[in-house]
């Protein structure tokens, strides 16, 4: 049979199959509930860190920032076994807490908003002082719309490493109710079962989330990398 760019016959047999034979679903929905609050939480903590290393001045400052940049040296595998016995210690081995929370803080998320909130103007911070708001209150309401180009670059490394990690859910999440969809699809092959057409059914659909965000934020992933170039 000659081989063919596209199909001679259409048939969604393998996609009724990886819905119901797989709790494909359920991962599916697993992975966008931790994928969304990781996004949520890290770019907040992200920018509220920025803000502070630019904007403020504390004792060691200096020191601090370089212990957060330190960490860029340190190779996930090498954090692995600790934050996997921290897991376990606190109880969360398991569940989704294990999944989000240690990825909440990234040292280059901070290092971005940093340079951005360098570049942001005191002046705007002074004259909100003057108005009586708070620092809490002129972060919201100066910096944030300041950074906001940035803030997108920011969720969409968080949004893609969360939705594609593999490793660190294969080490806490023991549930198969509970599997990302990276871990899911990869145990949805055997040795003596292997289910190509399912499984290539089911990246697919992976992939779908990801090009959503690529195509709703390309403006503010654009501004966001070429800003940071000609800061940088």
């Amino acid at each position: 049979m000659p081989v063919t760019i596209m199909p001679r016959e259409w048939s969604r047999n393998n996609y009724d199959k990886l819905f119901a034979d797989t709790d494909f679903v359920i991962w599916y929905g697993n992975t966008s509930f931790t994928a969304g609050v990781r996004t949520v939480l890290g770019v907040y903590f992200a920018a509220l860190a920025g803000c502070a290393f630019a904007k403020y001045s504390f004792r060691f400052k200096r020191f601090f920032f370089f212990l957060v940049l330190a960490t860029l040296t340190l190779p996930f595998l090498v954090l692995l076994a600790p934050l996997f016995l921290m897991m376990r210690d606190f109880g969360w081995v398991d569940t989704f807490l294990a999944i989000f929370v240690p990825g909440i803080v990234g040292a280059f998320n901070i290092f971005l908003m940093r340079q951005y909130n360098e570049a942001a103007p005191d002046e705007l911070m002074d004259a909100a002082r003057i108005d009586g708001a708070s620092e809490l209150r002129i972060f919201h309401s100066v910096i944030i719309p300041l950074v906001r180009p940035a803030l997108g670059v920011v969720a969409i490394f968080i949004f893609v490493y969360t939705w594609n990690d593999f490793l660190w859910p294969l080490i806490v999440l023991h549930d198969d109710k509970k599997y990302m969809l990276s871990l899911g699809i990869a145990t949805m092959n055997g040795p003596n079962d292997v289910e190509i057409g399912a499984s290539m059914a089911a990246s697919l659909l992976s992939t779908l989330p990801i090009l959503a965000v690529f195509v709703l934020m390309q403006r503010q992933i654009i501004a966001g990398l070429t800003q940071g170039a000609v800061r940088g």
